[in-house]
């Protein structure tokens, strides 16, 4: 059976769906769409930005999107038979699962975007990837820190031996340097704006709550295994529910990949910019294969 994931921020490149708008009419319909959606031409940045332009805010998270569900709505010469999405990646496997417009999937990405720009002013944070410890320690570590009083909370089980936390700057300092004495390989601070997957995302998740809400959602017309619980979806309420924890949550991939696995996945297509998911997969099993 064959499984399409989506990356998340952080994938984006300059040149990014250049030749698909040159290409292919679908795409270019698509992506001319998206500018007067966004009020913006998004896709001059997208097919010429610098790399400071494309981690704009406003741009960032569209960009990854448009990239991501534009790629998979023209490959039609293959259909998934279940999809997942990494953060922002669910977005992209929600519109090719049936069970959100492009239109509508494009406006939600582009206010949680504005609202965890939000979020991030109003409670700092980072992140950082640790690598080389059980997920048991990481969470444990986590848990001795919060308790007191600076929040960090594992917040990206990426795959077996890779995970990312996030939190307050001090919580995850912290975090860092107990890791660090409890034997990981590396316990590195990101480059992010915020605390993304955390409680301090609160802000965000209430704002987007608000537009999901009010956004028409459809039954999905093939499973969709979200990252709140790694478990396939099809119904809308369950959907809609999901995607609104999921700013608070933590990205259950590797569970996500070994529930598709488990459900007869053996062919993964990562649709979108960079190869990260197929790494992420091919550490989660020697099984399957992946590729874009």
């Amino acid at each position: 059976m064959k499984a399409f994931v989506f990356p998340g921020q952080g994938a984006q490149f300059s040149g990014m769906g250049k030749d698909l708008y040159e290409q292919n009419s679908l795409a270019k319909e698509l992506f001319d769409k998206a500018n007067d959606i966004l009020g913006y031409r998004i896709t001059d940045i997208m097919f010429n930005g610098t790399d400071e332009e494309l981690r704009e805010t406003k741009v960032t998270q569209p960009a990854v999107f448009l990239h991501s569900v534009i790629t998979a709505l023209c490959a039609d010469t293959v259909k998934p038979d279940m999809v997942a999405g990494h953060s922002l990646g669910e977005f992209s496997a929600l519109v090719v699962a049936g069970a959100l417009s492009f239109e509508d999937a494009l406006r939600l990405v582009y206010a949680r975007a504005m609202a965890m720009q939000k979020a991030c002013e109003i409670c700092q944070g980072t992140m950082a990837a640790v690598i080389g410890l059980p997920d048991e320690t990481i969470v444990k570590i986590c848990e001795e820190v919060s308790a007191k009083g600076n929040v960090v909370v594992a917040a990206n089980f990426n795959c077996p031996g890779q995970l990312v936390i996030s939190g307050s700057v001090e919580g995850v300092n912290e975090a860092c340097e107990m890791l660090k004495a409890a034997g990981a390989k590396r316990a590195l601070p990101l480059k992010v704006g915020g605390a993304f997957h955390s409680p301090l995302m609160q802000p965000a998740k209430d704002e987007l709550a608000a537009a999901i809400e009010s956004t028409a959602f459809n039954d999905a017309q093939l499973p969709i295994y979200q990252n709140v619980d790694a478990k396939p979806h099809t119904l809308a309420s369950e959907i809609k529910a999901n995607l609104i924890a999921q700013l608070t949550s933590s990205v259950r991939w590797t569970e996500s990949v070994q529930n598709m696995i488990a459900d007869g996945a053996t062919d993964f297509t990562e649709c979108g910019p960079g190869k990260a998911l197929q790494g992420m997969i091919g550490r989660i099993s020697k099984d399957v294969t992946a590729h874009s």
